[in-house]
């Protein structure tokens, strides 16, 4: 049986919302979101040191954090589908982020930042699968890849705003944490009022795919409840496709160990990746609205330049190669989420992000192990290597094609 559209309070009510002024403003929730948790990453490890954490601990810490984050949607996702809370899980996992991250400048005491920490990860894992349902019935109307597309833009320039905010006020304050992510406080409370706008706007964004079903593009509906073959196809593209994509950590590591950039350059090289990501993810996601899945394509290909370039020992080629990176983060960011929401019915929805994120947090890691070790052993090696797992993934996404059409 077909749940209902939402159980949430005044879900019957139509919205009173165009689609793309719902995408713009859901963008702008994680706008602000991002220069609450990004300026706080941007910091962790300095800030739990300074209360006497060793290498060691801020490892495990962070490392615990981001697992949090990707695995525990696993549970997220299929209880957003059962429950039909969309709202009610998009606004505690957002109010867990923005309400850790203040508190970090205060509690004063190691073991209570640590928690704290991972707290704000759990708080992403809460809200995700839930946001990206919500986001993909709006860009049902507005197409999903520019839907997708505008919203990862508008995210990545809190994803910079953010830590530039935090250093502005480490500057002023001579390195003092508390007024830092005091500061954050501002942007978190502007997320909660307008995430409770917006829901009183919009209480139920499925009627805006409901208006839409009968197009081409809308998503397929589900005849027993299961997730669509294509739905398991795409995951192994993107598991394939992931396990060979490098990581900034080791990006960086390469161009400070060989001494072709100074360390305190390497956060301005990260920003002008986080702009690159949001130009590819708008390029690119009006592509995947005219040419459908096929423009995913770039992403391996893109994967395999990264390593082509990042790896070298010319200035100019390596730092191209950290911008062939933030491209790749673009199309995975948004044009990859796009896809889910065109392969699977809205009633499986929330538990297919909740997979699909625990599919790429798997493939992350084995990839920041398979790469970080041949990295170690020989890059001539590590290219080949990647090159071959993208020309794999390129394979996979032609048979996913076959499937959907």
């Amino acid at each position: 049986m077909k749940p209902p559209a939402s159980d949430e309070s005044g879900a019957d009510r139509p919205a009173r919302m165009g689609p793309w002024r719902f995408v713009v403003w859901f963008g702008t929730v994680s706008l602000l979101a991002d220069v609450v948790y990004e300026g706080a990453r941007s910091i962790t490890g300095p800030l739990l040191a300074s209360l006497g954490a060793s290498a060691l601990v801020v490892g495990v810490v962070t490392g615990a954090g981001e697992a949090a984050a990707l695995a525990l949607r696993l549970v997220s996702g299929p209880l957003a589908d059962r429950t039909r809370r969309f709202w009610g899980l998009a606004i505690a996992g957002y109010a867990l982020t923005v309400v850790s991250v203040p508190l970090l400048g205060v509690v004063g005491v190691l073991w209570a930042a640590c928690v704290l920490v991972v707290a704000e990860r759990v708080g992403k894992a809460v809200r995700s699968p839930a946001k990206d349902t919500l986001l993909s019935h709006a860009t049902a109307a507005t197409g999903r890849g520019r839907g997708f597309a505008v919203h990862e833009a508008l995210d990545q320039i809190g994803a910079i705003a953010g830590p530039l905010l935090v250093a502005g006020v480490l500057a002023l304050t001579g390195n003092d944490y508390g007024p830092a992510l005091g500061v954050l406080a501002a942007p978190g409370i502007a997320v909660l009022l307008l995430l409770f706008w917006l829901r009183a706007r919009v209480p139920d964004p499925e009627a805006y795919e409901r208006e839409t079903r009968a197009s081409p593009t809308a998503a397929p509906q589900a005849q027993d409840g299961r997730l669509p073959r294509s739905f398991w196809t795409y995951a192994a593209f993107t598991a394939v496709t992931t396990t060979g994509f490098a990581t900034f950590g080791v990006l960086s590591y390469h161009l400070v160990a060989r001494h072709l950039l100074a360390a305190a350059w390497v956060p301005v090289l990260y920003a002008a990746a986080m702009a690159v990501d949001a130009g590819a993810a708008l390029a690119t996601g009006w592509l995947y609205d005219r040419f459908g899945p096929r423009v995913l394509i770039a992403l391996p290909v893109l994967t395999a330049g990264v390593v082509v370039l990042a790896f070298t020992d010319t200035v100019a080629i390596a730092v191209a190669g950290s911008l062939v990176w933030g491209a790749a983060m673009g199309i995975q960011e948004s044009t990859l989420r796009a896809t889910v929401a065109d392969l699977v019915p809205s009633g499986r929805r929330a538990t297919a992000y909740g997979l699909f994120a625990g599919v790429v947090g798997a493939a992350s890691l084995a990839g920041g192990a398979l790469i970080g070790g041949l990295y170690g052993y020989s890059i001539p090696v590590l290219i080949t290597v990647v090159v071959g797992i993208q020309v794999l993934a390129v394979m996979l996404l032609a048979v996913m094609r076959v499937g959907r059409h």
